[in-house]
């Protein structure tokens, strides 16, 4: 991986490793939050990539811009991210996150200084 993309992709997980345990963003979101609003699927890849990393990224919290768990097929069970955020009290229906926009964490408004 080279240097450009590996400093990228450490600025995605530390953005991930704020989102609070309950609540979910988009890819989209973390793109545009670090200034790269059409790298969202370079946040994906990102994603993929953050088994290995300590400290944990909660990769789980991070959906498609419809709420849709479209990164799951990435994790050790076709099941895991979904029962990961059910562990976080986050219901899901038809691989969809319920309440999305309620859940909705977006770093842009959150981390505003």
């Amino acid at each position: 991986m080279e240097k450009k993309q590996s400093d990228f992709f450490e600025q995605v997980y530390q953005v991930v490793r704020l989102i609070p345990k309950g609540r979910v963003t988009s890819y989209g979101a973390i793109a545009n939050y670090l200034g790269a609003k059409s790298s969202s699927r370079v946040v994906g890849y990102a994603m993929n990539a953050a088994r290995s990393q300590k400290p944990k990224v909660p990769a789980h919290r991070v959906l498609n811009r419809n709420g849709q768990l479209t990164g799951k097929h990435h994790f050790s069970t076709p099941f895991e991210m979904q029962e990961l955020l059910e562990k976080e009290k986050i219901k899901i229906e038809n691989d969809t996150v319920v309440n999305f926009k309620k859940l909705y964490w977006d770093p842009t408004i959150e981390l505003a200084l």
